[in-house]
């Protein structure tokens, strides 16, 4: 994300980076393009479209889930943000990843093994809700985890970026502004993931035009975001060597 470094917003700051390795650009990038394949199979599915040949969702699923499942892993068990002082980025970026990370791949797994078996259902719907139940525990629990982690982003100001960062540092006089944007992007997550397992009772129906809402949005915004912080992480690396 940018602008983690909500106390470095020194005139002459230097940050020793070999301290601080930093790759939520590509994890940002990766849950948006996740969460966006994630509605549009969604609604394909929903829609009855015809689903036969599934190899390249489960090759896409596969493959964003590798990124975040390998980096949020990474991040969960070493916290790389803590060299300088951010322990608490390692939780907010990395552990939702790896959670989202390792879904995608089951998601690509259940879709190369078995999607063979629930073309041929009578109702493709009830298969997947059925298949999709017992995890849908654990999404739940992630949604509530995303509202934790919106209400300390909002609490404690943090996302905030220093003046040393292009285009995101013009607002670090105003730190609850990123604060209230990424903080915003985690309660639309958390809002179809609370929603997700009632909407697997439903199999589809207004709940999931609303989760469908809620993580198109904060999909887009999220791989946008991810793709804008690869210069201005790359700026504000330049800026504080």
């Amino acid at each position: 994300m940018s602008g983690f470094w909500v106390i470095l917003a020194q005139p002459e700051l230097k940050i020793d980076w070999t301290k601080m390795p930093t790759y939520n650009t590509i994890m940002a990038v990766a849950a948006g393009a996740g969460l966006l394949l994630v509605v549009s199979f969604g609604r394909r599915l929903l829609r009855g479209d015809s689903l036969e040949h599934v190899d390249g969702w489960a090759l896409a699923f596969g493959a964003l889930g590798a990124i975040l499942a390998a980096t949020g892993l990474h991040m969960t068990l070493t916290w790389p943000l803590a060299g300088q002082g951010f322990p608490f980025d390692n939780i907010i970026f990395g552990e939702p990843s790896l959670a989202f990370g390792v879904l995608l791949l089951a998601a690509a797994l259940f879709l190369w093994k078995r999607w063979a078996a629930v073309a041929a259902a009578q109702d493709r719907r009830k298969s997947v809700a059925r298949a999709a139940g017992p995890i849908s525990v654990f999404v739940l629990g992630m949604g509530l985890a995303c509202f934790g982690i919106a209400a300390a982003g909002w609490t404690y100001t943090l996302f905030a970026a220093p003046p040393q960062e292009p285009i995101s540092g013009a607002f670090s006089g105003l730190p609850l502004l990123e604060a209230t944007f990424i903080s915003g992007l985690y309660v639309l997550v958390g809002v179809g993931a609370v929603l997700f397992p009632l909407a697997l009772r439903a199999r589809g129906g207004p709940l999931a035009t609303v989760i469908g809402v809620c993580w198109g949005i904060a999909g887009v915004a999220f791989l946008l975001f991810g793709a804008l912080n690869y210069f201005t992480h790359i700026g504000l690396i330049v800026n504080t060597m």
